[in-house]
């Protein structure tokens, strides 16, 4: 009877501690969180919107550029060594500022990236602080994100240990 006195105390002492140290964790999609959004939707459609037009600007600058060689193809044989360089050198300076447009209108820190920060940043914004109130309203310690694009979402600061391993490392702030 002892014997089995001790094993059940033990057992509920292992399930106390395991219970006591057990963490909440959520999974979310953020991806579909947004897409049903209409503000989300909205602004991605006014993102869009503008990168078709500015990908049609792009075009034809490409069409002009086009247009400019078969006409200098064409009046080559009638044109002096020096027009021809001229020509030339005119052809690649548009292809050039082209290149650059497409570039600053396209580019990783360019007008669409900033276009999309100014219209989509504050909906997701708006998303992850009500992920952090629904984590703290309802005791989960971490949420991560389904498609695990945006990866960990929220944590508890609780679980946060940096600053014991930079003491451990003597760091000091």
């Amino acid at each position: 009877m002892n014997t089995l006195k001790i094993c059940l105390i033990s057992l509920g002492m292992l399930i106390l501690s395991t219970t006591a140290f057990a963490q909440r964790v959520a999974i979310v999609d953020i991806d579909g969180i947004l897409e049903s959004l209409p503000s989300y939707q909205q602004a991605q459609a006014e993102v869009d919107k503008v990168s078709a037009k500015w990908r049609q600007d792009i075009s034809m600058e490409y069409d002009k550029i086009k247009s400019m060689y078969n006409k200098y193809q064409s009046e080559m044989v009638l044109l002096s060594e020096e027009v021809k360089i001229e020509r030339e050198d005119e052809i690649m300076e548009k292809e050039r500022q082209v290149r650059e447009l497409q570039k600053r209108r396209f580019g990783p820190e360019g007008d669409l990236f900033r276009k999309r920060q100014e219209l989509v940043s504050p909906i997701q914004e708006e998303v992850f602080a009500a992920i952090e109130d629904y984590a703290k309203v309802k005791g989960y310690d971490l949420i991560f994100d389904k498609a695990g694009a945006a990866g960990l979402l929220y944590a508890n600061d609780e679980y946060d240990k940096t600053e014991e391993i930079k003491r451990e490392l003597g760091i000091r702030n």
